[in-house]
């Protein structure tokens, strides 16, 4: 039977999140722009919703994955922090007469909230993908996963006053613990740059493509590995008894491969695993790795 998502902590905690970052994309053709490139419907975002989105290779591989947010005359794309120049720098490449602008920008920091109570501490919905203005910046339920949290960019003066609204100041690793058992990957962390494949990583129950918005880069490879029911490997929670480092590959007990770990918090981590492997006792060197299927992930039968 499928695991269900780990209890939601009683108290209301948020934090910061200095690994991602935030990209301002501007101008009248921003929507169309992004509509034409990535994963994701951009018409939701212009209809004020969050989504959860890719840009992948021409061949169908990851490259990156974001936050979209509509905000003011802009659209946000929360994304990691290293590698936010090279996504700015692909994006442009398609601009051509497109009236976009794209740019870094620093002026609000993204974190997150969550726990019992996150969602009414700041003024929003728990539905997935809610957006709502927080002063000067812009708060927006995770649009993965209920009990994700809520996601958001405000400036430094109103992350101070996060207390007063009741939420407890936690660490980047606290909402790691909470990430990795729901079983969400982070970027490069979880999923290997120009190899991953969209939907081995969640991407259609977590909301992260849309099948039916038409063209964009790499949608050829995305859509066959759908329709076709082609995936064999899938990125899921494990605990792990004893030590293993990100990136050891796994085996079975008779040594055969069977995946690779990917993040890891304490006990717990992300692994991408073969489905054909996942029933049995896993290793990663000399640790012993246990899959766990989050009652979200569609396996096939």
């Amino acid at each position: 039977m499928p695991n269900q998502l780990p209890d939601r902590p009683a108290q209301p905690q948020y934090a910061t999140l200095p690994h991602r970052a935030l990209i301002a994309v501007r101008g009248e053709d921003r929507i169309s722009f992004l509509q034409g490139l990535v994963s994701n419907d951009m018409l939701k975002v212009q209809a004020g919703e969050a989504v959860w989105s890719a840009f992948l290779t021409p061949q169908g591989k990851f490259l990156h994955e974001f936050f979209a947010v509509p905000h003011h005359d802009a659209v946000l794309l929360e994304c990691e922090r290293a590698r936010r120049d090279d996504l700015v720098t692909r994006l442009s490449r398609y601009k051509l007469r497109a009236k976009v602008t794209l740019a870094a920008d620093d002026t609000l920091v993204p974190g997150v909230a969550w726990g019992e109570g996150a969602s009414t501490a700041l003024s929003t919905s728990e539905t997935p993908g809610t957006v709502a203005v927080h002063g000067a910046g812009v708060v927006y339920t995770d649009p993965r996963l209920l009990g994700a949290g809520v996601r958001w960019a405000l400036q430094a003066d109103q992350i101070e006053g996060l207390t007063k609204l009741g939420l407890t100041h936690a660490t980047p690793e606290d909402f790691d613990a909470l990430r990795i058992g729901l079983g969400l990957p982070d970027g490069s962390r979880d999923m290997e740059i120009e190899k991953a494949l969209l939907l081995e990583n969640g991407f259609e129950e977590l909301r992260g493509v849309d099948f039916k918005k038409g063209c964009y880069i790499g949608q050829e490879l995305t859509a066959r590995t759908h329709y076709r029911a082609l995936i064999k490997k899938r990125l899921m929670p494990v605990t792990i008894e004893g030590h293993a480092e990100p990136g050891t590959p796994l085996t079975t007990a008779d040594g055969l491969e069977a995946g690779e770990l990917k993040s890891v918090s304490g006990g717990r981590g992300l692994a991408l695993v073969r489905l054909d492997k996942r029933g049995g006792p896993l290793h990663a060197g000399t640790a012993q790795v246990t899959a766990h299927q989050p009652a979200w992930i569609k396996l096939p039968e």
